[in-house]
């Protein structure tokens, strides 16, 4: 599926805090950030909105245009002075974002996040995770050890924990509510400092099962300190999106982690999928060497990246010819013509070849022609192939091809689905292109296809699984879903 690791790249930049000290990182000193003049916003947003409507393969799917029309207005004169980078990137991402297509997107806030953060900016301290539209905690990283799992935020510095949940959505292109709520889980730290700024504490109140309402003062925190906090507290299942594994855990079970399907082993040839293919090779080899009947391939928390690595391990079981959508259909524009071209041109080339089959299909077309894109039938390895039961296990952040190699196992029968509804979609928006706006020099990704799932289905909903299994608020190293597949799996034997 050639989308670029659809969501994964969003937080990438401050999920991950790496050791250090525990002493706490001086306050960041005072910097008079640029300013863009006002004209050059203006012109740029002009640019937006108009490059948005040609390249965009429906900019009001979602959303009618005279809604966006409004907004459009509205946001223009409001336009009157200059502002910061920053700034700018928060108006034009929450225009974007007003589309409710998760590829449409602007990034920048990630990046100055990671810088905030990187002068010894102060953090939002706790995971939260959203459900039923409650923000319960998941982990403490205040070092104050006062929270418990389960505790739902009700109030946040005066005003209702739902108030704070629509202002952090607002700043996220998300198809929708549970999908804007599976990347709060990671990104609401950031988004709390894009709707408040930097704060040194954060007052709640906290409603716990049996106690009248709590309230506590907890400190914003430091990347070293919430570092720190994190090696002191419970240690977490780890699923490391670079974990390429297998292992028995039965007799006749197979466990298999294929990792993420794109080359994150060498990111300046994210095409190559010569070591992948090695990989899969020996993994099933061995399984079959071993004996196994059943095999359970673990999809959670992966990025997704490109079907010419995830049909490699379907071939090592699919039964009859597959393909990842029903239909393909690309819009031509200026701006996807130029996107896919620099990927042509760009360091690591595209072997797969994919880039090369767009660019010939553009040729035939005219902007704003919609063209339907097509691929061969994957199929079947000769040879050897594991005849036994397939399982796929998926969570809310399962990505991208991940989403497509579990709704083509749905579709054609290759295999049972369980786990947790991804939140992304599998009928999407997507094969994401970009632009770069020339007088803030922001870059704007947009989706040029509209890939249809394999079954038909046009519902905005993720994959469901066939055997749901509820994700706890914390998961502990003994991995308590995968404890529940495998109890699943045993049982219909």
């Amino acid at each position: 599926m050639r989308t670029p690791p659809l969501l994964q790249a969003l937080a990438a930049a401050f999920l991950a805090l790496p050791p250090g000290a525990a002493a706490a990182e001086p306050s960041p000193p005072a910097v008079v950030p640029q300013l863009l003049p006002a004209a050059a916003i203006r012109a740029d947003f002009i640019a937006l909105y108009r490059r948005l409507r040609d390249a965009h393969f429906d900019l009001y799917a979602r959303n009618p245009r005279a809604a966006y029309d409004r907004l459009y207005a509205r946001e223009l004169a409001a336009i009157r002075g200059p502002e910061t980078p920053l700034a700018v990137a928060r108006r034009f991402q929450r225009f974007v974002a007003f589309g409710r297509v998760a590829h449409a997107r602007i990034d920048f806030a990630y990046r100055a996040w990671a810088d905030y953060l990187g002068r010894g900016g102060r953090a939002f301290p706790l995971i939260l995770r959203v459900v039923d539209g409650r923000a319960r905690l998941v982990a403490d990283n205040s070092g104050q050890g006062r929270l418990v799992v389960g505790d739902e935020m009700v109030t946040l510095d005066g005003r209702p924990m739902r108030q704070w949940l629509a202002l952090a959505r607002r700043n996220l292109s998300a198809d929708n509510e549970y999908m804007a709520d599976a990347l709060m889980e990671l990104d609401l730290p950031m988004l709390l400092w894009l709707e408040a700024g930097p704060r040194t504490e954060f007052r709640l109140t906290v409603r716990r099962e049996g106690h009248p309402p709590l309230r506590f003062i907890l400190p914003a925190r430091t990347r070293a300190e919430l570092a720190s906090a994190t090696r002191a507290a419970p240690p977490r299942l780890d699923l490391a999106p670079r974990d390429r594994s297998w292992r028995l855990l039965s007799p006749v079970l197979a466990y298999l982690r294929p990792g993420a399907f794109y080359n994150a082993e060498a990111p300046e040839r994210p095409y190559d999928n010569s070591g992948f293919r090695r990989f899969i090779d020996d993994a099933f080899g061995e399984i079959l060497l071993s004996g196994a009947t059943t095999l359970l391939i673990d999809l959670r928390d992966n990025p997704g990246g490109d079907s010419s690595f995830s049909d490699l391990m379907l071939a090592w079981f699919a039964d009859r010819p597959w393909r990842f959508y029903s239909a393909f259909r690309i819009k031509a524009s200026a701006e996807a013509i130029d996107s896919n071209r620099r990927r042509l041109d760009g360091p690591g080339g595209d072997p797969s070849g994919m880039s090369a089959r767009f660019a010939a299909l553009y040729g035939g077309a005219r902007p704003g022609d919609i063209v339907t894109f097509g691929t061969p039938m994957s199929r079947p390895r000769d040879g050897q192939r594991f005849t036994g039961r397939v399982y796929l296990l998926i969570n809310r952040n399962s990505y991208s091809n991940a989403v497509a190699v579990a709704a083509t196992v749905q579709a054609y029968q290759l295999g049972i689905i369980i786990g947790e509804e991804t939140s992304d979609l599998a009928t999407t928006y997507g094969a994401m292109e970009t632009f770069t706006l020339p007088r803030t020099g922001l870059t704007v990704g947009f989706p040029k296809a509209r890939i249809i799932r394999p079954n038909g289905d046009l519902a905005p909903r993720g994959v469901i699984p066939d055997l749901t299994i509820a994700t706890p608020l914390f998961e502990s190293p003994d991995d308590p879903v995968l404890g529940h597949a495998l109890a699943l799996i045993t049982t219909r034997r």
